[in-house]
């Protein structure tokens, strides 16, 4: 088994004796058990980390590692981003967690034309803070070292400006007469950036798609099934990350 991962604000300046305190160092002496002798994983979530090994523990909150060098994972390429509308419930969560785990680099939540849910005022903010701290746990329980970023809810006009700009713009489209063809045999780009939009479960309207369409991305579907907007993400993001050579 693959060592655990904590996440750190910063990796100090003792290597011998550094001390993972706070929720971490709770849920690392306290849940996990962790044992004098086994390897731990320190990350700042942003790419740098440390494999430390086990020297003891201090109370129910303070686990003492040995660190060694400090390791950067370089960013991925091509880097790929999901637009995510938003779903009914706890079903954004889902899709933020999956995604995470199969290697997404970053989520744009999107108030979509069709979305039931609406993220306004404080419900807005708090949903926001759930799908950030989702992607966290995500990141460790999937060994990342490097967590998707959950931007602020975009609105339309901001989705069309970020597809706008990236090298690969694409719209998971239900419409099999509509759309461009398939998602596994588009053209893909060998780095930059892949901007990819799931939809409501009541799909994309005709304005919106419009509106991306003009800003250069095109419609796909991923196969002969229909995908609710919670899955379909992460099915893409797979295939993507399967033809891109990011899984080879």
């Amino acid at each position: 088994m693959t060592a655990p991962v904590f996440v750190v604000e910063d990796f100090g300046s003792d290597r011998y004796r550094y001390v993972l305190d706070g929720p971490e160092g709770r849920h690392a002496v306290s849940v996990k058990r962790l044992q004098p002798g086994e390897e731990v994983v320190l990350t700042d979530g942003a790419g740098r980390y440390a494999v430390c090994e086990v020297i003891g523990s201090e109370g129910k909150d303070r686990l003492i590692v040995h660190m060694g060098g400090i390791s950067e994972e370089p960013a991925p390429s091509p880097r790929i981003t999901v637009v995510q509308a938003l779903p009914k419930g706890d079903r954004g969560e889902l899709a933020v967690e999956t995604m995470t785990e199969v290697g997404v680099d970053a989520v744009v939540p999107w108030q979509a034309a069709r979305c039931i849910t609406q993220w306004k005022g404080d419900r807005g903010l708090k949903s926001l803070g759930k799908w950030r701290a989702t992607a966290r746990e995500a990141g460790k329980q999937s060994r990342r070292v490097r967590f998707p970023q959950v931007a602020d809810a975009a609105t339309t006009k901001q989705v069309a400006a970020l597809l706008a700009k990236a090298d690969f713009a694409a719209v998971l489209h239900s419409d099999f007469e509509h759309e461009s063809g398939r998602l596994a045999t588009a053209e893909l780009p060998a780095e930059g950036e892949i901007v990819l939009v799931v939809g409501p479960e009541g799909g994309v309207a005709r304005d919106e798609l419009a509106l991306f369409e003009e800003a250069g991305a095109k419609a796909y579907v991923l196969g002969p099934t229909v995908l609710r907007t919670s899955t379909a993400g992460t099915a893409a993001v797979a295939l993507l990350l399967g033809r891109t050579g990011r899984w080879s």
